[in-house]
Formats: structure tokens, C-alpha cells, sequence
């Protein structure tokens, strides 16, 4: 494995390179569920390529961009083990300069995660786009976990006539259901327990709409009721394009949910 910390060097080498490249975005702090999704680029790529960046224009001022886990050397060890060809990590004065091109998202990166954090997804896109244009991908896995944020990358994929396929990944779970996230680490025993309460309510949704039930205020409710001992910070039941239904559609529908645990906010979601 190569350890890249500058543009060129990347460019360089991508140019020298005529087979399928797999890409796998991250922040680091690298758990299961980004082996996962390096492992599903190793088997489906000739090349893989990773990068760890904290970028810092899709965190909002408060926020915890300063504490954010940064775990280089264990990431790392991490990349070299699932064989990752080359590991781009580089600084901030690398990826910005004093003037950008700036990208804004479009109106549905306005709600829920957006509504929270408002002008994250704008930051989120800016530094996906850079990093495409820099690494040039076949391929390019994401998590459903962040589900909003998948969606906006497939239109801004779409709308900027990209030649990159956008392949989503399955959510990554604790042998207890709670889904991993490099925030986990900030929850005490306490809230790390009361957390379980999330994946609890999913589950029971998707039991309750195997049976049949596809009245949305219902399973809503239900999520609500099994979650109540929790900050609930929203609950939504969206079709694929993020529009609030009423009714849900087998195949077309994702539940989301996301509750506060004093400054850690934790999101999972189910695909119907």
C-alpha cells in the first residue's frame, strides 16, 4: 500500500492506471463498516483507493470538528490489511485554497439532516466533488447509514453528468443492532445501552410492516413509542426522493430516525 499526501502525486499515479478503480471516502476513525465497504471495492476493483480527509466546510460552527476521532495510525493498519492500493491523506491547505468554487445543494438537502445542519450537505457535495476529480473513480461505495447524504451524491452525480457508478452499501451493525458510526465512542455505558432503543424501533417498524401495515402515521407512531425515553430529534418516513409520504411503498421507502445524546447525535434508517 502507498501512503499519498499530495494531489499530484495522486494524478500522477491515476494516470498510469487503465483498469476499474474502486473509491471509498472517509473520515477516518475506521470501523467495520468502512471495511465493509472497502472490502466490497477490493472485490470488484482491480485498484482500490481510500481516502481519510475531516473535511471542515460540512461541519457547522459548534460542532465537533476539533474532537472529531482521528485514528491515522490504527486507519492505517486498517487499509493496509484489506489491501488497499493507495491511501490518500491529505491536509487541509491541500483540498481548499482562500477561494473556492463553491457547490450548493439542492432544496431537499434543506430538510431533516439539513434542517439540523443547515449548509452541511453544501460542504459534504464540495468535498465529494474534489475528491472524484482527483481520484477519477469506476466506482465509488457509500453507506446507507447517511442516507440523505447518498441520495444527494447520486443526483449530483447524475445532474453533473459525472461517468462514476454510485454503489450504496448496506448499514453495518454491533452483533446488539446499534449501527456503527465513529461517534459511538462519545456515548457513555449509560447512553451507549439507551441507544439500543434506536435499532429496537426500526426493527419493530419493519416487523410491523411485514405484517401489513403501511399506514405511515402508524408505524411512525410506533417508532415514537418504542423511542419516547430518548431526545428524538426527528422521525421521517420518506419515499426514495425524500418527499414525506403517507402511505408506504414496498421498495421505495426508507425510515429514518435520529436522537440526541447530549452533543452525539446518533441517525440510522431502514430501507423498505
Amino acid at each position: 500500500m502507498q501512503i499519498l499526501r499530495t494531489i499530484e502525486e495522486l494524478q500522477n499515479i491515476r494516470k498510469t492506471i487503465s483498469t476499474n478503480v474502486g473509491f471509498v471516502p472517509t473520515m477516518g476513525a475506521l470501523h467495520d463498516g468502512h471495511i465493509s465497504l472497502i472490502k466490497k471495492a477490493r472485490t470488484e476493483n482491480e485498484i482500490v483507493i481510500v481516502s481519510i480527509f475531516v473535511n471542515p466546510t460540512q461541519f457547522l460552527p459548534g460542532e465537533d470538528l476539533d474532537a472529531y476521532p482521528r485514528k491515522d495510525e490504527a486507519d492505517k493498519k486498517i487499509c493496509e490489511l484489506c489491501k488497499v492500493d493507495y491511501l490518500f491523506m491529505p491536509e487541509i491547505s491541500t483540498m481548499y485554497s482562500k477561494e473556492e468554487v463553491l457547490i450548493k445543494a439542492p432544496n431537499k438537502s434543506y430538510i431533516l439532516e439539513g434542517l439540523a445542519r443547515p449548509g452541511h450537505f453544501d460542504g459534504v457535495l464540495q468535498v465529494v466533488l474534489k475528491l472524484f476529480g482527483i481520484t477519477q473513480p469506476t466506482n465509488a461505495y457509500f453507506g446507507k447509514k447517511d442516507a440523505q447524504q447518498l441520495s444527494l451524491i447520486l443526483q449530483m452525480v447524475k445532474n453533473l453528468f459525472l461517468p462514476i457508478n454510485i454503489i450504496p452499501c448496506e448499514i453495518v451493525r454491533e452483533k446488539d443492532g446499534l449501527a456503527l458510526s465513529s461517534r459511538n465512542i462519545y456515548l457513555s455505558s449509560e447512553q451507549r445501552k439507551d441507544a439500543l432503543l434506536i435499532s429496537k424501533s426500526l426493527y419493530s417498524a419493519g416487523a410491523l410492516i411485514a405484517k401489513g401495515e403501511l399506514n405511515a402515521t402508524i408505524v411512525k407512531n410506533k417508532i415514537l413509542e418504542i423511542m419516547r425515553p430518548l431526545e428524538i430529534e426527528y422521525v421521517a418516513i420518506v419515499d426514495r426522493e425524500f418527499n414525506e409520504i403517507d402511505t408506504i411503498e414496498l421498495k421505495n421507502t426508507i425510515i429514518l430516525v435520529v436522537a440526541r445524546f447530549e452533543k452525539t447525535r446518533l441517525l440510522d434508517n431502514i430501507w423498505i
